[in-house]
């Protein structure tokens, strides 16, 4: 192609460039974790079963928004974030999700637990797609030692980056969503947007005892290491970590059991009561119909950039 522009770099520069790639997203992820994994405050009690989602003690303006504008207005904005095509719109979709965050006043640990979470996804596209998507006309490329299989197309670089640009503003915005109201009260929410009453039940146990079987299988494995128990390439190993397996699906088959009786004692038929009774305001709407504006003319500025 005439129109590509290939730029001759010797082969050690690949390895330097390789090396200052995952360098970037190493350091990324330590100081994510290092941040994720900062000691809680003093004080602080925390449940071990059900970590909260929501901050009970939250008063700011998303705070007070109705819960069925919230949910439709950040998904809606979701999906617009997910349409841009350029990486300055989507650098500035990041500063909008921020103004949000600060906005909510939401655990920053949180924010950055749900960062970590993506962090693998988001530094793949990083590393391969600037190998990988095909040369058009116009693009830079860096061959190296002249071969052409080890081309960098530094369009693929600035795809990637909006595509991780996106995927962090998305990321964003579902700190808002899931923190500033109790998870019972989004889950109910849904339901009335249209969503099964079965499958809001279903997520909500899932998220409540998931935690409690980790906790339970937990506290199995402290006790087999203090019984001398120590992970080995053996066939003892396999067979006790395969009795492990099957004593926590036991355990956590009982305990279910236990609380669907419970369930059904305290007069569950199929639905659980309201968690809270909400009525929309005008206030909440012209809060939705605001973000929607400042989202549409993000996408406006994105189409004639």
């Amino acid at each position: 192609m005439a129109d590509v522009i290939n730029i001759q770099m010797p082969l050690w520069q690949l390895s330097l460039l390789a090396l200052i790639l995952f360098s970037a997203i190493a350091i990324v992820v330590v100081l994510l974790r290092c941040i994720a994994h900062e000691p809680s405050a003093v004080g602080e009690d925390r449940d071990w079963s059900v970590p909260s989602l929501a901050d009970g003690c939250g008063t700011s303006l998303l705070h007070r928004w109705d819960v069925r504008c919230k949910i439709l207005t950040i998904l809606v904005c979701s999906f617009a974030v997910a349409s841009l095509s350029h990486l300055a719109p989507a650098l500035i979709a990041i500063g909008l999700s921020l103004i949000i965050l600060f906005i909510a006043r939401v655990s920053f640990a949180k924010v950055v637990l749900r960062l970590l979470a993506i962090s693998g996804f988001v530094g793949m596209f990083l590393v391969i797609m600037p190998f990988s998507v095909p040369v058009h006309n116009g693009d830079t490329v860096l061959v190296f030692n002249g071969m052409d299989r080890l081309s960098f197309n530094l369009r693929g670089l600035l795809l990637a980056g909006t595509i991780a640009a996106k995927a962090i503003a998305i990321a964003l915005l579902m700190e808002p969503l899931l923190s500033t109201a109790p998870f019972p009260v989004t889950l109910h929410e849904l339901s009335r947007l249209g969503i099964p009453e079965m499958v809001g039940q279903m997520v909500l146990l899932s998220y409540r005892y998931l935690h409690v079987f980790r906790h339970e299988a937990r506290r199995m494995s402290w006790g087999m290491q203090v019984r001398g128990f120590r992970k080995r390439t053996e066939l003892a190993t396999l067979r006790a970590v395969g009795n492990f397996i099957g004593m926590l699906f036991v355990r956590s088959f009982e305990r279910t059991e236990r609380v669907f009786d419970a369930m059904r004692a305290r007069g569950y038929r199929g639905r659980f009561p309201e968690p809270a009774e909400l009525r929309l305001q005008a206030k909440d709407v012209v809060l939705a119909a605001a973000w929607i504006a400042v989202v549409a003319a993000l996408i406006i500025y994105d189409r004639i950039v």
